[in-house]
């Protein structure tokens, strides 16, 4: 018999990347270590950073439909870019402040800076890249869009060190990964406004959710090592917890779309999305099985998919 030849995984890949992605196949060798420390073999942060920007802006413009236009494209644009450089940025600073628990766990073991891959002054230098062509983007929007973006910082700073002293790090990643639903929303329209404060708790409560999911995963590593999280803390009550995230959820996105948007069939269309994105939400729920990490990773994954929902009918309504 012929025995069956196995293809190496290449050298240096993540644990939990996606097998066969772009950066392991076709990244240059020297690369490749600094693209996994921004996650860009795992795309899925980058589209949860995002979403909630173009929810932000695609509600300001539903809400003002004579004042939308070109720019609108850019903000939609210059989030994608700047959320996946700033996706990087926060997940390089993540693995700086987290290289001794990363090194402890299996899934993360086989990240740049434990594995050895990348010393601690090139990643601080890569991140600062990073951030720099991320703010010069942010300089093409108002004034008070770049204060917020500025702001944002902060919370980017704090998040790495929350699962150290609260059961709740996920709030934390929640305030961090949902401020472009104020920062677009306010680069549309020039200020804040209840509704985008109101997508933007809607966010939170959607992190909570998927992230709880998501950190199931480690739940007997970070257990072992000291490390606080909500999938610790809910542990088998979980599932009920997520039911009551996602309420919030939907509520105050619903809130938020009936705040902004005039009566009519705009409006109607709007809150369809946010229908299909409660449904995609109870989906996962019937799903979950917290003990299985590779059914919790899918579900995690799945987020892209419910978040594309009402961003795509926020912006399908901008033509009725």
């Amino acid at each position: 018999m012929t025995a069956t030849r196995q293809t190496p995984e290449p050298a240096g890949q993540v644990a939990d990347a996606v097998r066969g992605n772009w950066v392991d196949r076709l990244a240059p060798a020297p690369a490749r270590p600094y693209l996994r420390l921004s996650r860009a073999d795992r795309p899925i942060g980058t589209w949860l950073l995002l979403l909630p920007c173009w929810w932000g802006v695609g509600l300001a413009a539903a809400a003002d439909p004579a004042g939308a236009g070109w720019f609108d494209l850019w903000i939609v644009l210059g989030c994608g870019i700047g959320a996946w450089l700033m996706r990087g940025a926060g997940c390089t600073w993540n693995d700086i402040t987290d290289r001794d628990i990363d090194a402890q766990v299996t899934r993360t073991r086989s990240r740049p800076i434990p594995s050895g891959q990348v010393r601690v002054r090139q990643a601080a230098a890569w991140m600062a890249a990073q951030a720099g062509i991320a703010f010069l983007i942010l300089l093409t929007f108002n004034m008070a869009a770049i204060l917020l973006g500025i702001a944002s910082l902060a919370l980017v700073a704090i998040y790495p060190f929350a699962k150290r002293f609260t059961w709740w790090p996920q709030i934390f990643l929640g305030l961090a990964f949902n401020w472009g639903a104020l920062l677009a929303w306010t680069a549309h329209t020039g200020s804040l406004g209840w509704p985008a404060v109101l997508l933007y708790a809607a966010g939170i409560a959607w992190t909570l959710f998927y992230d709880t999911i998501y950190a199931h995963q480690d739940k007997e590593d970070d257990a072992l090592i000291g490390v606080k999280s909500t999938a610790r803390l809910f542990g088998s009550a979980t599932p009920a917890w997520l039911w009551g995230f996602l309420v919030v959820t939907v509520a105050l996105m619903g809130l938020a779309v009936v705040l902004a948007m005039p009566g009519g069939a705009a409006r109607i269309v709007a809150l369809a999305g946010v229908a299909g994105f409660g449904a995609h939400l109870v989906w996962q729920l019937r799903q979950l099985r917290i003990d299985d990490p590779d059914v919790c990773l899918r579900l995690f994954r799945a987020n892209r998919d419910a978040g594309l929902i009402p961003a795509l009918f926020l912006a399908s309504s901008l033509f009725l």
